[in-house]
Order: C-alpha cells, then sequence, then structure tokens
C-alpha cells in the first residue's frame, strides 16, 4: 500500500472515524458534548474547547501552508481561542475542524509518495512524512486528554 493512502487512513482514524488504538476518535468525541461542557474548566486541565481549537489550529494552518508554500503557524498563537458562550459558537468550532481535518486527510491521500521524504517547508522541521505523523501523534495525546475530561464533567454532573 502507497504511503499516502496508509497516512491519509490514521489521520482519518485519529481525527474522523476511528476506534482501533483509542476505542474512539476526535470527532466523536466533540460531537458528544455541548459548548457548556466544552469549556468547562476542570482543575488546571485544558478545556475540551482548548484542546479541540489547538489541534484545529494546526490542520487550517498546514492547509494554508500546504496551498501558498508558506508555514505561517506559530506554537504561541495555538492556545488562542475565540470566545464560547454559545451553543452555535461550539458548533461553528466543531463544524470547522471536522472540515479541515476532512481535507487534511484528503490532501494527505492526494500526495505523491515523493514527497514525503521532501524538507517539510524549512530543514528544520525535517520531512513531510516526520511532520504528518506528527500530526497524527499529537492528535492522539490531545485526544486522550479529551477523552478523560469528558468522563470527568460527566461523572460530575451525575
Amino acid at each position: 500500500m502507497r504511503r499516502n493512502l496508509i497516512l491519509a487512513g490514521r489521520v482519518r482514524e485519529v481525527l474522523l472515524n476511528g476506534h482501533w488504538i483509542a476505542n474512539t476518535n476526535f470527532k466523536n468525541e466533540i460531537l458528544t458534548v455541548n459548548w457548556q461542557q466544552a469549556t468547562q474548566k476542570v482543575d488546571n486541565l485544558n478545556t475540551i474547547a482548548a484542546l479541540t481549537y489547538h489541534i484545529n489550529y494546526y490542520l487550517a494552518g498546514l492547509l494554508n501552508a500546504f496551498e501558498n508554500g508558506k508555514l505561517e503557524i506559530s506554537d504561541k498563537y495555538s492556545f488562542d481561542l475565540p470566545s464560547i458562550s454559545t451553543e452555535s459558537d461550539w458548533n461553528k468550532m466543531v463544524t470547522d475542524f471536522i472540515s479541515h481535518s476532512e481535507k487534511f486527510a484528503d490532501r494527505v491521500e492526494q500526495m505523491e509518495d515523493r514527497i514525503f521524504d521532501q524538507t517539510f517547508f524549512e530543514e528544520k522541521y525535517g520531512t513531510f512524512l516526520r511532520n504528518i505523523e506528527g500530526v497524527i501523534e499529537h492528535s492522539y495525546y490531545h485526544l486522550g486528554q479529551i477523552s478523560l475530561i469528558r468522563k470527568m464533567i460527566l461523572r460530575n454532573q451525575n
């Protein structure tokens, strides 16, 4: 199987439809909370909304970089989520996240095999393969957090 298909499948698994590694995925987790739950603070942990914004920030930034050839995102802005004070605000964030996830997976699927070994915009970032695998690993890391935070919130509501 070609690397593009394997990687796109792994992106879809963590973000959109998988259950193999974590028995859940981002889309499933964020669709099962309302805006109050998504923004509810649990101890000193990030909120579900903050973690969703964080991953979406990178997906949107990478999609933009794929289009214009320039990587213009910065870690220091990756948690600068807008105010979420209504269900509509949360639904927009969820819709944007799902859209960017689908577009990112589609873009990876369309990549030619040779690109995965090429430099990812600047030498210091390594290869495309390393960075796409990084998106997958980073997403699983925060998916685990979201899953636990969601369970803590739901436990406290019962």
